[in-house]
C-alpha cells in the first residue's frame, strides 16, 4: 500500500510538473509565474473545448470567467469620482479627479478601450479600473472607459460602432464642457483588441468632413491591426506562447466574425483570403514593412488565395467574416488615409503574436509623416500590461504603466 501511494504521488506530481512546466525563453522574467498563471488559462481552454463539444456551452461562454472572475463595481474614492452612465446607449465608466487644480480649468481626456479578442473582457474588470484611476489622479484628466457589446452575441461590426458612437458623444463641445474637458488634449487607447479599435475609429474621425473636435493622441498597446495574414513572424514564433497562442488569436478573429467554424479552419491555415481581400495583402506585406531584424529564420510567403470557404464568399462581400474591412483592419488603408492621423505610442512584445501588426503600423506611419513612439518590450508578453493585481502581479507591468503613463503626460 505505502509503494502504491509513493507511485501514485509520484505520478501526480510528475503529471502536475508537466502541465504547468512550458517551454517559456529564458528572457522572460518570472517565468515560473507566468508558467503558473498561464497553466489556469490552459485548463479553462480546455474545459471550454470540452463545454463546446459536447453542447453544453459554447467556447467563448466559458472562457467569460476570465472576466467575472475580475470584475468589480467601480466606486468613488478620495482622488476620483466614478459614474456609471451611458453615452448614445452605450455603457460607460467615467472617472473624473477630485480637487485637483482650479475648478475652472479644463482637463485632459483618455478615452478607453478594453481588451479580450472582441469576445472577452469588460472595462469593470480590476486591471482596468486600477489603470482608469491612475491615468485620472495622474494626469488630472477625465477617463472614459467603454462597455462595448461582444462577439459571438454581437457580431463586427456592432463592438466598432458602440465604440465609435461613445467617441462621436463624447466629442460632442457641448459634453465635453459638461465634464470639463479640453477640446484640444483628448486621447483615444486601448489595448489588444481595444488597440484595434482605438486605430479604426481614429481613422474613421478623419473621414468625418464636419468633425469640428480632433484627437491630439492615439496609444496602442500590443493591438490586433489586421485579418489577412495569420503567419507573421510573430504569429510563427510566438505560435505557443502562453496567454494569447496563435490558436486563441485565430478564434478571435473568427469569432468576431461569424460563428461558422468553416471559417476558424481556414484562418488557422491561412487559406481565407478571396479574390476581394488578396488586393489588399500589399498593405500587410511584412516583407516589406517589418524591419529586417523581426524576420529571423522566417521567408515571406503570400497567403492563399480562394473562391470561399463553407460555400460562401470571405471577403469583403461576404455575409460576415469581413476582415478585409479597415475598421476590423486598421492596417488595410493606404497610405494617404493615415497621413492625418494623431500623434501615436504603439507598444509591443516580443513574445506575442500580434508583434509584427504593431510594428508594421509604427512603419507604415512613420511613412506617411505621422510621429510615432514605438515602445519594444523585448522580455515582454500578450496581456502583460494588465497583469497588475495579485496574486498575478508581474514586474513588466509595473514599468510598462508607468512608461505609458508618462507618455501620456508628456504629450497630451
Amino acid at each position: 500500500m505505502r509503494l502504491g501511494s509513493i507511485i501514485l504521488f509520484v505520478a501526480l506530481c510528475s503529471f502536475t510538473a508537466y502541465y504547468i512546466y512550458e517551454p517559456i525563453p529564458e528572457e522572460i522574467e518570472e517565468r515560473w509565474k507566468l508558467m503558473l498563471t498561464n497553466s489556469f488559462f490552459r485548463s479553462l481552454s480546455h474545459l471550454a473545448h470540452f463545454s463546446e463539444l459536447i453542447g453544453f456551452k459554447d467556447y467563448m461562454g466559458v472562457m467569460y470567467l476570465i472576466t467575472l472572475i475580475e470584475k468589480v463595481v467601480p466606486v468613488s474614492d478620495e482622488h476620483v469620482q466614478v459614474t456609471e452612465e451611458k453615452f448614445d446607449g452605450v455603457e460607460v465608466v467615467l472617472y473624473q479627479p477630485k480637487h485637483q487644480g482650479d475648478d475652472t480649468e479644463l482637463r485632459r481626456a483618455v478615452i478607453y478601450l478594453h481588451g479580450g479578442g472582441w469576445c472577452l473582457g469588460s472595462s469593470r474588470m480590476s486591471p482596468y479600473d486600477l489603470l482608469a484611476r491612475k491615468i485620472a489622479a495622474e494626469l488630472n484628466a477625465v477617463v472614459l472607459s467603454v462597455e462595448y457589446r461582444l462577439a459571438p452575441a454581437h457580431h463586427f461590426p456592432v463592438p466598432y460602432e458602440d465604440v465609435y458612437h461613445v467617441v462621436k458623444h463624447f466629442l460632442q463641445k457641448g459634453v465635453l464642457a459638461k465634464y470639463s474637458v479640453d477640446p484640444g488634449r483628448i486621447a483615444v487607447s486601448g489595448d489588444s483588441a481595444g488597440g484595434n479599435l482605438a486605430a479604426a475609429v481614429s481613422q474613421q474621425l478623419l473621414k468625418e468632413p464636419g468633425q469640428q473636435v480632433h484627437l491630439k493622441v492615439q496609444a496602442l498597446l500590443y493591438p490586433v491591426l489586421q485579418a489577412l495574414d495569420l503567419n507573421t513572424p510573430s504569429y510563427q514564433q510566438n505560435q505557443h506562447m502562453p496567454i494569447l497562442p496563435r490558436s486563441l488569436m485565430v478564434r478571435f478573429w473568427s469569432e468576431y466574425f461569424t460563428t461558422d467554424k468553416a471559417l476558424f479552419r481556414a484562418m488557422m491555415a491561412n487559406t481565407h483570403n478571396s479574390p476581394e481581400s488578396s488586393s489588399l495583402l500589399k498593405f500587410v506585406n511584412w516583407s516589406a514593412f517589418l524591419p529586417e531584424a523581426y524576420h529571423r529564420q522566417y521567408n515571406y510567403t503570400a497567403p492563399a488565395v480562394v473562391q470561399g470557404v463553407g460555400g460562401e464568399a470571405v471577403g469583403a462581400d461576404g455575409p460576415s467574416q469581413s476582415f478585409a474591412d479597415p475598421r476590423a483592419s486598421p492596417l488595410l488603408v493606404p497610405d494617404a488615409a493615415l497621413r492625418s492621423l494623431p500623434k501615436t505610442y504603439i507598444l509591443t512584445c516580443e513574445y506575442d503574436v500580434l508583434r509584427d501588426d504593431g510594428i508594421m503600423y509604427a512603419t507604415r506611419l512613420n511613412s506617411a509623416g505621422v510621429e510615432v513612439t514605438l515602445e519594444h518590450y523585448e522580455t515582454g508578453f500578450h496581456g502583460a500590461l494588465m497583469f497588475t493585481v495579485w496574486p498575478t502581479d508581474f514586474l513588466i507591468a509595473e514599468r510598462m504603466t508607468e512608461n505609458y503613463v508618462k507618455w501620456l503626460k508628456e504629450n497630451l
